[in-house]
């Protein structure tokens, strides 16, 4: 009885009463029956924290989520694009010259007058069979005089045939026959070219190219950006590994830049300063950019390496260099927001 009265004396007290006698910000809620009929009043907290099942914690784990499974989904298409282009452009067509070697230097695959008898029975009639040939390959059988030269033309034709039905059926061990191709013989042009003699033939037909009318306009340019990323001229490589930051587009605002060697004479003498051409790259796609000129002393070097800048241009600045990071310049500390807020 007594439990009873405290609890109707708590009730009939106004809800200012009932906010000062407890330590927590409370709601009434509607009367219900106990186990025992006794009436209580449900305190509930005004603050409630967000749980699953509310719009801002989904969307929460949602995020969270997305950023875990987005990198490697990416990662795994960006690999499946750059085998695409190399299989497609680089090893398709050394694999058809592959096959072509087979075809024409070997006995392989070997077909017989049985195999030959099997073949026109599948086809059934010469009209039929040359209806899988294209139009130059009819042409051609149609020249042939005696039967000797269609049988022999026929007989080649048979083992192509083969040749490619074997090929199809271990395609992804075969496929890789091109690119492993062009990966040694990339490198004996690189061992060839390395030495005395190989040099000599080298520049003996950049001569050449040069003469051509076409060609003389782009591969200069071409070789020149080519030996800039590749080349092994070691001072090209250290001046393109300097990352500095220059004030662009206008005083106050610094961006990061990679110095790519000095400016031209003309701009020298009109500055009267030592002046250095920098590259000014874009983001997210850190390939493009703009070329400028600034002064030596206006540029400020910056302790990193050219794979950080590239991070920080394509993250758009989010990702910055572990050395560099100071907490005094978070703008988010500045603000007083949460990073779960961000």
């Amino acid at each position: 009885m007594v439990g009873h009265r405290v609890i109707d004396d708590f009730r009939r007290q106004p809800y200012s009463a009932k906010q000062a006698l407890t330590p927590f910000p409370i709601r009434i809620g509607k009367r219900r029956s106990g186990r025992f009929g006794i009436g209580k009043a449900h305190l509930m907290s005004e603050a409630t924290p967000q749980t699953r099942n509310s719009p801002g914690g989904a969307k929460k784990f949602f995020l969270r989520g997305l950023a875990i499974v987005l990198p490697t989904v990416l990662t795994i298409w960006l690999g499946v694009v750059v085998y695409q282009f190399v299989q497609d452009r680089i090893a398709q067509p050394i694999n058809s010259g592959i096959r072509e070697l087979v075809i024409r230097f070997t006995d392989y695959p070997s077909v017989d007058d049985f195999d030959m008898a099997r073949e026109e029975v599948f086809f059934a009639t010469e009209r039929e069979l040359t209806s899988q040939l294209d139009r130059a390959g009819r042409d051609y059988y149609r020249q042939l005089q005696t039967r000797e030269q269609k049988e022999a033309f026929l007989r080649e034709w048979v083992r192509r045939a083969r040749l490619e039905r074997e090929w199809n059926q271990f395609h992804w061990l075969f496929d890789l026959a091109g690119l492993v191709v062009a990966i040694i013989g990339i490198y004996i042009i690189g061992v060839v070219v390395g030495s005395w003699i190989g040099r000599r033939l080298y520049n003996r037909g950049e001569a050449l190219i040069s003469r051509i009318p076409l060609i003389r306009k782009v591969y200069p340019s071409v070789k020149q950006v080519t030996d800039f990323f590749v080349g092994e001229n070691a001072a090209t490589q250290a001046t393109f590994s300097r990352v500095v930051a220059v004030q662009y587009p206008r005083k106050g605002i610094w961006s990061v830049g990679l110095v790519t060697g000095g400016t031209m004479d003309r701009i020298q003498k009109a500055m009267e300063v030592p002046c250095l051409t920098v590259f000014i790259p874009s983001s997210p796609t850190p390939f493009t950019g703009y070329v400028i000129t600034v002064r030596k002393d206006e540029v400020v070097d910056l302790p990193i390496s050219l794979e950080e800048a590239l991070k920080f241009a394509v993250s758009l600045g989010v990702l910055v260099p572990p050395q560099q990071q100071s907490p005094d310049d978070d703008e988010t500390a500045k603000l007083g927001l949460p990073m779960d807020k961000m």
